[in-house]
């Protein structure tokens, strides 16, 4: 990232909390962060303690598939550093949930940094399996013995078969007596995204549209906290499926406060008109029951 930028450019990122007929969830607009890539975020305790956020996703789950022992990197979070066991972070993330924060384990990541893939459907379903004794059931796994709240796909790499992973996931949901949600996180424009199969299953819960490191959207730029508060959220409160803001990342949002200057502009009141601006709208028309939320904080070259 350029260190003249200091980590401040923002792209507007539609984020779709995808509220399915299944989900228990029917918020009115909140702030979800991406954690675990820097250790200037902060552990997970001051992180929840801000107050700020509503959903708080792991990043990254980053090798996983077609036969590869499953690895996961929190930049230093846990375990010195090591890749193999960050069994430290239970209690932390025992302590947001009880606070109400809904805590996801984020998988994929940006090529380069991770290594994963599905290589078929039955594949799909050893993945789904490893995810739900590991980090859904309460069995002792990588993050000690906890239940977290979903399972987040940043998928940057071939569309194969997470439509099939999104699938198992949800057959387990509905299975085993406990519901988890699902979070996708596709850049814009969703029908050739690498998640356009996938979300056009209708089985997430939470859509967040990235409009940042593709050239399709870097004409978004950075916005400023007051023009988000200003010129943007007006318009995309008032769209039925509002879902709040999602920020990359909780290490950014530390260094200028971002979610603190937002934060009380977030939330949708109930009596909220319908509208939305075309330029928002047309883009993620295509995801069922979205939920509009937006994502600042990351760096999108300057197309000149």
């Amino acid at each position: 990232m350029a260190s003249n930028m200091q980590a401040l450019v923002i792209s507007l990122l539609l984020s779709l909390f995808t509220f399915s007929s299944s989900s228990p969830d029917n918020g009115n607009g909140g702030i979800a962060i991406y954690w675990g890539q820097n250790n200037g975020d902060g552990d997970l305790i001051s992180t929840c303690d801000t107050n700020k956020y509503k959903i708080v996703l792991l990043a990254f789950l980053n090798k996983f598939g077609g036969g590869r022992i499953p690895a996961w990197n929190f930049a230093g979070h846990c375990d010195n550093g090591a890749w193999k066991k960050c069994y430290e972070l239970e209690p932390e993330i025992k302590h947001c949930q009880a606070k109400g924060i809904k805590v996801l384990l984020s998988i994929g990541g940006a090529p380069g940094f991770s290594d994963y893939s599905i290589s078929s459907a039955e594949d799909a379903k050893i993945v789904a399996n490893y995810l739900y004794t590991n980090f859904l059931s309460g069995q002792f796994g990588p993050l000690g013995s906890v239940t977290l709240d979903g399972i987040d796909f940043d998928i940057e790499v071939t569309e194969d078969h997470w439509d099939d992973l999104a699938r198992e996931l949800d057959t387990l949901r509905r299975t085993k007596g406990r519901y988890f949600h699902l979070s996708a996180a596709p850049q814009c424009p969703i029908p050739v995204h690498f998640l356009g199969k996938a979300i056009a299953t209708g089985l997430f819960d939470y859509v967040l549209v990235q409009f940042y490191n593709n050239p399709d959207a870097a004409w978004i730029g950075y916005i400023e906290p007051e023009k988000l508060i200003s010129e943007v959220l007006p318009h995309v409160k008032n769209a039925p499926n509002y879902g709040g803001v999602m920020l990359w990342d909780r290490f950014r949002d530390v260094q200028n406060n971002y979610s603190g200057q937002i934060l009380p502009y977030v939330v949708k009141l109930k009596d909220a008109l319908l509208s939305v601006t075309d330029a928002i709208y047309g883009c993620v028309s295509n995801a069922l029951h979205r939920v509009l939320t937006l994502n600042p904080y990351h760096y999108v070259p300057n197309p000149n």
